[in-house]
């Protein structure tokens, strides 16, 4: 009995260690992905002059999963001149927030570049949507730091937790 509970702890806290190395993994993945979706979405005000409306449906459409059902969702929820497109934005960014492993910064640029979004004339709309690709860059560049630092260590250490564990309890 021993031997399947030492087992089945060193299996349970290597699957932790996993999870975690994923989650630092695929954070950059969501970071590039809203990089490249603010540079279509900065393409289709500035250059089709669509609505905001119609920015983001074209996002979706070119976008993967999961920032694509993320604008699509937006897009879908923007009425005609009746609300504000803010709240809209921040409803969806919080979502998107406890569902992915995007971190509190991440989520604080998403929210400023929603606040300014639909508010301002094309060449200052572009403006905030190159900051905000900046910022992002910034995000991505300490994103691939942790992942890479800290990726194979919390495999390793999920590992070693569950031996020592192991090792005190017999």
């Amino acid at each position: 009995m021993k031997w399947i509970a030492s087992v089945v702890l060193i299996i349970a806290l290597t699957w932790i260690g996993h999870e975690y190395a994923k989650n630092l993994a695929y954070r950059p993945r969501l970071i590039r992905l809203f990089k490249n979706a603010l540079q279509i979405l900065e393409a289709e005000i500035v250059y089709s002059h669509a609505t905001v409306k119609e920015a983001l449906l074209s996002v979706s459409k070119q976008i993967p999963e999961p920032i694509s059902s993320l604008f699509k969702q937006m897009a879908l929820d923007i009425k005609q001149n009746k609300e504000e497109l803010f709240p809209i934005w921040e409803k969806h960014v919080e979502t998107f927030y406890q569902k992915h492993s995007i971190q509190i910064d991440d989520r604080e640029i998403l929210h400023q570049f929603g606040r300014t979004l639909g508010q301002h004339d094309i060449f200052q709309q572009q403006k905030y949507v190159r900051l905000t690709i900046t910022h992002l860059e910034r995000n991505l560049t300490e994103a691939e730091e942790k992942n890479h630092r800290y990726g194979k260590m919390s495999r390793s250490i999920g590992f070693l937790t569950g031996m020592l564990i192991v090792l005190l309890l017999l």
